[in-house]
């Protein structure tokens, strides 16, 4: 017996209910997005509004929209007519996104976990671990974004293989995602290889922006991948992620472990917290049983121990763990390089192990809830 077209069409309704925007990864019908929906003897024409014209994901959300209905029973052809959403429908939209209301959603009153993923100098694979703790934890299923605030050594998006600008709706930037994770960066606003000139006023403004500009949604975790050092950027954060824990980066020679201390140090001025301290390059076993310690071993525990010491001069009695120590792995520079984090890509080889393992630990922290306000009255 065939169903009625009232059966189909709630069918349809359910079906699409499950089709997400992926940018904005929530409903196309919780977003206002289905205009239409009309069933004429089998022929289904569902119209689909687009938040702007020249939407870079038409075809795959033509395609999601036709995958969800297509198989339905009672339905034998599918078409996708899409429209753009008016200014009114838009700023519907918008009013809906950011019902919070607050101009930063990461502010002291925020649930999301935010790490600064930072190290005293460059070149010891801090976007690496970015890129790869994010992954892991969305692969984990917790809703993950990335602000690459390294604004003159950007290397998210490459990283990650995205390749295209964000979407602006109006002055809403929606972040392009890849992996299951939210991304925005500075690279992906400027021409080919062009470099970055700016100063530190202007450094403050672009972190501002992202904060205030772009939407993420609601975020489990927030990993920002910093510059090197302690300079404009790092003060920037502290001012305007006052929750944001930082993860040191540090490689196992002294040199390196040395400099990181000074990044972890200005977190005392801060009022920051150091979450812990992930060693890069460290030993490797080679395919003969030989440890290859390229660049020694025991700088990311010797800077752990150093920084737990200033807090018991501060009279804490907290410790900076080591999280972990990432060994040197030729499948790091391979899946880098592909755009598809190690941890994803080759989840057997032993950087990847680790990675899975340091992301793990951060995942069971869980959201920050002490200290914060719970939206409750008494009557």
């Amino acid at each position: 017996m065939s169903p009625s077209p009232d059966d189909v069409l709630r069918d349809v309704r359910a079906a699409l209910g499950r089709v997400q925007d992926p940018e904005l990864r929530r409903p196309i019908t919780d977003l206002g997005m289905v205009e239409d929906i009309d069933l004429r003897a089998g022929r289904l024409t569902v119209r689909v509004l687009l938040t702007i014209a020249g939407c870079p994901l038409r075809s795959t959300i033509e395609d999601d929209v036709r995958g969800a209905v297509g198989g339905l029973p009672g339905v034998d052809a599918v078409e996708v007519v899409t429209g753009v959403m008016s200014p009114d429908q838009r700023q519907r939209l918008k009013d809906d996104l950011r019902s919070g209301g607050r101009a930063n959603p990461f502010d002291a009153a925020s649930l999301t976990r935010v790490y600064a993923v930072a190290s005293g100098k460059g070149g010891v694979g801090k976007s690496s671990i970015t890129v790869n703790l994010a992954a892991a934890l969305a692969a984990d299923g917790l809703r993950v974004g990335i602000i690459d605030a390294d604004v003159h050594g950007f290397s998210v998006p490459s990283l990650m293989g995205v390749h295209r600008s964000p979407t602006r709706v109006d002055e809403m930037i929606l972040p392009p995602v890849a992996h299951d994770v939210k991304i925005i960066s500075i690279g992906m606003f400027v021409e080919g290889n062009q470099a970055v000139a700016w100063r530190g006023p202007m450094l403050h403004r672009a972190l501002e922006q992202f904060l205030t500009d772009v939407y993420f949604g609601d975020l489990d975790v927030l990993l920002l991948d910093l510059p090197p050092g302690t300079g404009d950027m790092a003060i920037s954060v502290a001012q305007l992620l006052p929750t944001a824990q930082l993860l040191l980066v540090t490689t196992p020679q002294s040199a390196a472990a040395d400099v990181a201390e000074r990044a972890g140090l200005l977190a005392r001025q801060t009022g920051q917290t150091v979450a812990g301290v992930i060693e890069n390059m460290g030993p490797m076993t080679l395919p003969d049983g030989t440890v290859l310690d390229l660049f020694g071993t025991g700088g990311g525990a010797t800077l752990a121990e150093r920084l737990s010491a200033a807090l018991a001069e501060d009279g804490s009695d907290d410790a900076v763990p080591l999280l972990g120590t990432v060994p040197l792995d030729p499948a790091l520079r391979r899946a880098g390089d592909a755009g598809t984090p190690v941890a994803l890509a080759e989840p057997g080889s032993p950087a990847a192990v680790e990675l899975r393992r340091i992301a793990d630990e951060l995942r069971g922290r869980g959201r920050h809830l002490p200290g914060r306000p719970l939206p409750l009255s008494v009557r």
